[in-house]
């Protein structure tokens, strides 16, 4: 079943290019409507005032919202169960009406602790601040869950939580970064750059992708979410918490820049994803920052 921490911790992660200003609060709040009785949970949040694009404003710690995770069920590894998130506001009221933000009124992303288990879905959205969504946990552990989205007329907020999900655990590794920042995908080659890799700069992430037999360069890459293609970052204790929109929106390949900056030093996981011939492709590299 379910298990959640006892407090509800306000955190400041991080998102892309552009002023960044990070730091902690903390509060408690139930945790009304979850599975097996009333529990209390642990919450991270995060606003921006740019919906964690490039050209965004900088980044404010909120208590202006809250997500509740929940099943009606219990939820066990292997077996598909609804997902509920409930947003609401800082008096406990729904958060009724959203903003578009690329293409969705929600993005969620699942991650387990090792960060070898990377899922980013699209919750469907019912009323009075509910989304729904079926998925499925392949193996019994910690997950930590992410729900994005721009309440309207508002800024950008990022609210995050830690579950417990029962069954078999899978296997678990060390995060090392990788050797060589090139990697072969659905048939494609992509190779990531970075500009440099030192914390608290402005950091340019290159992507070039291309055909892995060919050696040619992909230029018709198709728009995923409304633009060439997305980057989720996180530090590896998935506390800082990094989506990225690209540069330039409408290319198609076979390049595709972001920026961002790393708020310390350390190991961060990048998910990149693009999409060609109808296909999400979904790259991952882990990079050391100085």
């Amino acid at each position: 079943m379910l298990n959640r921490k006892g407090t509800i911790l306000t955190l400041t992660g991080i998102l892309a290019f552009g002023l960044l200003t990070a730091c902690d609060n903390a509060k408690l709040a139930p945790d009304a409507g979850s599975h097996g009785g009333n529990h209390e949970k642990e919450n991270e949040s995060q606003e921006t005032n740019g919906h964690g694009e490039h050209a965004g404003g900088h980044e404010t710690a909120s208590d202006r919202y809250n997500a509740a995770f929940t099943w009606n069920e219990p939820v066990r590894a292997g077996a598909e169960s609804e997902l509920t998130i409930r947003i609401t506001d800082q008096d406990g009221g729904p958060v009724q009406d959203f903003d578009v933000n690329h293409e969705k009124l929600l993005h969620l992303i699942i991650v387990n602790r090792d960060l070898s288990f990377f899922q980013h879905i699209h919750p469907d959205y019912k009323e009075n601040g509910v989304f729904t969504v079926n998925t499925t946990f392949p193996a019994g552990g910690d997950y930590k869950l992410f729900a994005d989205f721009v309440p309207k007329g508002a800024g950008g907020a990022t609210l995050s939580e830690w579950v417990q999900i029962e069954g078999e655990a899978g296997g678990s590794s060390a995060i090392q970064p990788d050797s060589s920042l090139i990697k072969q995908v659905n048939g494609k080659e992509i190779e990531l750059r970075l500009s440099n890799t030192l914390s608290n700069e402005e950091v340019v992430l290159a992507y070039h992708i291309q055909d892995a037999k060919t050696k040619q360069g992909i230029n018709n890459l198709e728009p995923y979410l409304g633009a060439v293609g997305h980057v989720v970052i996180l530090s590896e204790d998935a506390e800082q918490y990094i989506h990225v929109h690209p540069l330039d929106e409408r290319s198609t390949g076979p390049n595709a820049e972001f920026a961002t900056i790393f708020p310390h030093g350390g190991l961060y996981k990048i998910w990149g994803q693009f999409q060609h011939q109808g296909a999400v492709m979904t790259v991952p590299f882990v990079v050391e920052i100085e």
